[in-house]
């Protein structure tokens, strides 16, 4: 157990743990699924070339399903590559760190300001952290959306990128530090 000032890490806390296993499933379903795309198109493709040179027919239409696999496929298994090593780095990040709590604010839809505990908004030398979200998918940036003014955690895991999540949320959001 990694302890800072008797405070167990961020990657230690139980909800957190259970979010980065849950990204990393997610991750390995996107590169399981598009490695069976690109089997599929192969096997679709000697298939074809198989048929084609049997019958003397060309099957153009299953060349373009084929093209189609096999991209597709390349492109899930390289977002899911991707999302393995996002896993990997925030786990790492996450295990030299604590959370730290604040508030929420929205100021776009994609960019929020983490105010974390202890924030003056009338001081003028106290700003927030202000964050755009890494994740594209409209599901994720409603959750955090609806959190506007909710108490959050977050974590810093690199020079300019955070982690959030929230009590409920059951996953992490990645942002990046922008300047005003």
């Amino acid at each position: 157990m990694r302890q800072h000032g008797g405070v167990r890490s961020a990657a230690e806390d139980p909800q957190t743990a259970t979010a980065l296993a849950a990204h990393q499933a997610g991750a390995l379903r996107w590169l399981g699924g598009g490695v069976m795309a690109v089997v599929l198109g192969v096997l679709l493709g000697v298939a074809t070339v198989a048929v084609a040179r049997n019958t003397g027919r060309s099957y153009s239409l299953l060349g373009l399903a084929v093209l189609a696999l096999v991209l597709v496929g390349i492109g899930a298994a390289i977002a899911g590559v991707g999302a393995l090593v996002r896993t990997a780095r925030w786990r790492r990040a996450l295990s030299g760190t604590t959370w730290r709590t604040g508030r929420l604010r929205i100021a776009g839809p994609a960019i929020v300001a983490f105010e974390p505990e202890g924030y003056d908004e009338l001081d003028p030398d106290d700003e927030p952290v202000r964050l755009q979200l890494l994740s594209t998918a409209i599901w994720r940036t409603r959750a955090v959306q609806r959190l506007d003014g909710a108490e959050i955690l977050a974590a810093p895991v690199g020079r300019k990128q955070w982690v959030l999540t929230a009590e409920g949320l059951g996953t992490l959001v990645g942002a990046r530090r922008v300047s005003r």
